[in-house]
């Protein structure tokens, strides 16, 4: 700008706003078919409810994340990843110390790709493919090494398995009231039975909602939001044994087969 041009405080007003603005505005909306990023999040913070052009990978190197949406929440640990798609509305909150690393996909970039939010498993080669394309500078050219690199981590993605990582969250009032009560005591032990006298509904109806809305039993759900709850105090360095009879289990070694079942790991070793 000449010496002499007159001050545009617009232009100034830009340029706090951009600067105001969040990491991720220069990555989640480029013609590239794949970006990355970095960003470390103190324990307890939650973003605030926000969506993406293009789909997302959320991986952590440290830390758990909760992530949630209108339909429900995902618990993601250190050895898996989340698939955003695009456009899906949805907040975070940081279990510990957080250090996130997230790879931006076009949806165009891939044929196959997901289209509905799941956990996906994180292999070796994924996690380090993630680490490199933070450090590619756009733009890159699809021919080139940068590229094929991130060829290779869709390629990659493809390939890894889906996780049962997810508690849906149903619309009907009465469900969600019975759900509400489940999340914020995961120890309760009411009854199908309880829950029909307490709404005044049937209790076969209330399973057959459940079925209808979530995909699971009432016993199913319960057992999910007891897992999950699980996964988040052992997250925080809570003992298996203080877990297990928190979240309602007879004996460590009920809670322990619970686990095992379901994730293919003891607790102990569900981290490592």
């Amino acid at each position: 700008m000449p010496a002499d041009a007159p001050h545009d405080p617009d232009a100034d007003a830009r340029a706090d706003t951009y600067a105001a603005a969040p990491a991720y505005l220069r990555f989640d909306r480029g013609p590239m078919p794949v970006t990355a990023m970095a960003a470390d999040y103190a324990p307890g913070h939650v973003t605030k409810p926000h969506q993406h052009p293009h789909a997302q990978l959320i991986h952590a190197m440290h830390g758990v994340m909760v992530v949630s949406t209108a339909d429900g929440q995902w618990i993601v640990p250190p050895t898996r990843g989340m698939w955003m798609p695009g456009g899906t509305v949805h907040w975070i909150r940081m279990v510990g110390r957080v250090q996130m690393r997230t790879a931006y996909i076009r949806p165009d970039a891939a044929p196959d790709l997901p289209t509905r939010c799941t956990v996906l498993g994180v292999t070796a080669l994924l996690r380090e493919l993630i680490l490199a394309a933070i450090d590619i500078p756009l733009p890159y050219a699809p021919d080139s090494r940068d590229g094929r690199l991130m060829r290779l981590l869709l390629d990659e993605v493809l390939l890894v398995p889906t996780l049962p990582l997810h508690l849906p969250r149903p619309s009907d009032a009465g469900l969600r009231r019975i759900c509400d009560a489940i999340v914020e005591s995961p120890d309760t032990d009411l009854t199908l039975a309880d829950w029909g006298h307490s709404l005044a509904v049937d209790p076969k109806t209330i399973q057959r909602r459940f079925a209808r809305e979530t995909g699971m039993t009432f016993g199913q759900w319960r057992q999910q939001a007891r897992l999950l709850a699980a996964l988040e105090r052992l997250a925080a360095g809570a003992k298996v044994v203080d877990v297990a009879l928190d979240m309602g289990y007879g004996s460590p070694s009920a809670f322990a087969t619970m686990f095992r079942r379901q994730f293919g790991v003891p607790p102990s070793a569900f981290f490592r």
